[in-house]
């Protein structure tokens, strides 16, 4: 087999992975894609080994070796990033990319720059200046 045929089918998977990275706006699926763009790799490494080592006569396999570490690395990546994805999506409702922000910033939505919940004291706290 000619080394065009995995080399191709890895740009092609990699451009789509590129592509569901850069156009969805789901973290799941960005998620998905970035493995599909791990495993287009893990593709060209095992096709530029094969053919490497029929032309150097070797028996190392240092790109299938590669693949093994990349495999592992990609596994661990997709077990935390799934974890974090859950929890956001537990404590936000959504696992919408745009919709997400720090916990910490609070944005309003009329743009004056400060939170709303802190402009006004809540009725608990009047209470409790009331009572002091």
């Amino acid at each position: 087999m000619h080394l065009a045929y995995p080399a191709v089918l890895s740009a092609l998977l990699f451009c789509t992975g590129l592509y569901g990275v850069l156009a969805r706006r789901n973290a799941i699926l960005v998620l998905m894609s970035v493995e599909l763009m791990l495993n287009a790799v893990n593709l060209n490494l095992v096709a530029f080994d094969v053919w490497l080592s029929r032309t150097a006569e070797e028996t190392l396999h240092s790109g299938q070796a590669l693949t093994l570490f990349t495999i592992a690395i990609a596994a661990a990546e997709i077990g935390i990033g799934l974890a974090i994805v859950l929890a956001v999506h537990r404590n936000r409702g959504t696992a919408d990319i745009d919709r997400l922000r720090d916990t910490s910033e609070r944005h309003d939505p009329d743009g004056t720059g400060h939170d709303a919940r802190t402009a006004e004291p809540s009725d608990e706290a009047q209470k409790a200046e009331a009572t002091a």
